[in-house]
C-alpha cells in the first residue's frame, strides 16, 4: 500500500506555503485513511479523534509555515511514549495509564508545529523485534502480507510506510527502531543514547532504551535530529546527555569524503542467497561513493548480543514497574512475553557483575576493531522470517531478526538502518550503518549518499533527491 501523496517534510512544507494544503484538511484526510487501513494492518492502538486533534490544529491557526520548523507535519507515536490525556498502554490494556503531560520529545515536536495523529501498536512492553506480539493485532508488513512489519516499533514503521504520517517515533533497546525500518523500506535512526530525552517513555530497559525516528529519507531524519537533540541534559531524564557541537547536522549535505567502513569477515545470512546478494550490492554502492571496505572479526559483537538476552539486562526489564506488574497481573501478559521474561527473576547480583565486566572487555575489543574505521556496515537482519515461521518458532525467529542489531546499545554506538533493495517477492531489505557515540549526523550523511546512489523507490514511488 503506497502513500497517496508525498508527506516528506520539505515537500509538505512547500505545499503549505503554496496554499495547496492546510493542516486541518490534511490531518482529516490522513485520519480517515488510517481508520480504513487499521483493520488490515493494526498500525494504531489509538487514533486521535477530531476533538482530540483540535487543540493541536487550533494552535496553528493564524501561524504561517515559516513560523514553525515543523508546521502542520503529522507524526505518529509509539504507544510506550506518553501523549498528554491519551492512554499509554505499552500494548497491555491492563497496564494502561493516562499521563497528564507528554513525553519531552513529544512536547518538543508539538512546540515545533508537528501534529500527533495517534498512538501506534508495538510488541508488548517492547519485548521483541517482529511486530506479532500485541493483543491489539499483529502488524503485517506494508508490502507483503506473508511477512511481519518488524518490531517492537511496528505500528510506527507502518504509519510512515503506509503514507499516514510524515515521520514516527519509535524506541530501541535491541533493534526495535531498525528492524521495522528495514522491513518496510524506511530509514530508522537509533540515536546515540541520551541525546534525545527519554522522559515520558515507559521504563522497559532504562539504561539502554532510546527514542528513534522513522522517516522516508536520511535527510528528514537529520533535520528531525538537529531540531530535537538535547543541547543540555534533560533534568527529567537521568540518562540524558548533551549532543556535542560536531553532531549538530550543519555539514550533513556535504558529499562524504573518502571513508573506511568495516564489515563482518563472514557475514551470516542463514542460508538466504538473496540477502547475501543485496548486501554485496550495498558494499559496492558504498565503494562507489568513496568507501573502502575492511573486513573485521565480528565475534565480539555477536557475543555482546548474547549478553543482552541472557544477562542482567533481562533482569533490568523486570526490576522496575514491569516486574511488579507481572507479579500482580501475570495473565495480563501474552504467553510469549511471560516466557521471555521468566528467567529474569533468577539472575543474581554475582551474575550481573560478571556480565558487566565481560561487557566492558567486549566493548574494549569492539572499539579496537573499529580503530581506523569511520563506520561499520551490516545487514539489518540475516534473512526475513515469515509470519508462519514466527508463529511456529516465536523466540528463535525473533532472535534471528535481531542478529545484527542487538549489540548496538550495549556498546554505546549510534546506528541508522537504510533501505538496500527488495527481494524477488517485493519485500524490502535494509542495511545498518553504525559507529561510535555522537556520530549520528555523520552516519546519516553516509545513509543519504547511499540513498542517492541506489535511487531506490520510496513510499509513493518517489526517489531521493526528487
Amino acid at each position: 500500500m503506497n502513500a497517496s501523496f508525498d508527506l516528506r517534510l520539505g515537500i509538505l512544507a512547500r505545499r503549505y506555503r503554496a496554499g495547496d494544503a492546510t493542516p486541518r484538511r490534511l490531518v482529516a484526510r490522513l485520519r480517515e485513511r488510517a481508520l480504513s487501513l487499521n483493520d488490515e494492518y493494526h498500525a494504531f492502538i489509538h487514533l486521535l479523534s477530531l476533538e482530540e486533534l483540535e487543540p493541536y490544529l487550533a494552535a496553528l491557526e493564524g501561524r504561517h509555515p515559516d513560523d514553525l520548523p515543523l508546521y502542520g507535519i503529522p507524526f505518529a507515536i509509539k504507544d510506550s511514549i506518553d501523549l498528554a490525556a491519551v492512554p499509554t498502554t505499552a500494548a497491555c490494556p491492563a497496564f494502561a495509564y493516562t499521563p497528564k503531560v507528554s513525553a519531552t520529545i513529544v512536547r518538543q515536536l508539538v512546540e515545533l508545529g508537528a501534529i500527533p495523529l495517534g498512538k501506534t501498536n508495538l510488541d508488548q512492553f517492547g519485548t521483541g523485534v517482529n511486530g506479532t506480539r500485541s493483543p491489539y493485532g499483529e502488524c503485517r508488513n506494508s508490502v507483503h502480507p506473508d511477512y511481519p512489519a518488524g518490531g517492537s516499533s511496528s505500528g510506527s514503521a507502518l504509519a510512515v510506510a503506509l503514507g499516514l504520517s510524515s515521520f514516527a517515533l519509535g524506541t530501541d533497546v535491541g533493534g526495535s527502531g531498525r528492524v521495522p525500518a528495514a522491513l518496510n523500506n524506511l530509514v530508522g535512526l537509533k540515536t546515540s543514547r541520551g541525546i534525545i530525552s527519554d522522559a515520558g517513555h515507559v521504563p522497559i530497559c532504562r539504561s539502554l532504551q532510546c527514542i528513534t525516528y522513522f522517516t522516508s529519507t536520511a535527510v528528514e531524519a537529520s533535520r528531525l535530529l538537529a531540531l530535537t537533540a538535547l543541547a543540555a541534559p534533560d533534568p527529567a531524564d537521568a540518562y540524558s546527555r548533551a549532543n556535542p557541537a560536531w553532531n549538530d547536522g550543519k555539514d550533513f549535505e556535504a558529499t562524504p569524503k573518502a571513508f573506511r567502513f568495516g564489515l563482518p569477515q563472514k557475514p551470516e545470512f542463514m542460508g538466504c542467497a538473496e540477502s547475501a546478494a543485496i548486501f554485496a550490492r550495498t558494499v559496492a554502492h558504498l565503494q562507489a561513493i568513496g568507501g573502502t571496505p575492511v573486513e573485521i572479526d565480528f565475534a565480539p559483537f555477536l557475543e555482546t548480543t548474547r549478553l543482552l538476552f541472557g544477562g542482567p539486562w533481562l533482569a533490568e526489564r523486570y526490576s522496575g514497574s514491569l516486574g511488579a506488574f507481572m507479579e500482580n497481573n501475570p495473565e495480563a501478559l501474552l504467553p510469549v512475553i511471560r516466557e521471555v521474561l521468566a528467567p529474569a527473576r533468577e539472575i543474581t547480583g554475582v551474575a550481573t557483575f560478571r556480565a558487566l565486566h565481560r561487557l566492558q572487555e567486549l566493548k574494549a575489543q569492539c572499539d579496537r576493531l573499529m580503530t581506523g574505521l569511520d563506520c561499520v556496515l551490516t545487514p539489518a537482519y540475516p534473512r526475513p522470517a515469515t509470519l508462519a515461521e514466527l508463529h511456529a518458532e516465536p523466540i528463535q525467529r525473533n532472535l534471528d531478526l535481531g542478529y545484527y542489531s542487538s549489540f548496538i546499545n550495549l556498546l554505546d554506538y549510534a546506528a541508522v538502518a537504510v533501505p538496500a533493495g527488495f527481494f524477488q517477492n517485493g519485500l524490502p531489505s535494509g542495511v545498518t550503518l553504525f559507529g561510535r557515540a555522537f556520530t549520528d549526523q555523520y552516519l546519516l550523511s553516509l545513509a543519504h549518499g547511499l540513498q542517492k546512489e541506489t535511487r531506490l523507490p520510496l513510499i509513493g514511488g518517489n526517489v531521493p533527491g526528487k
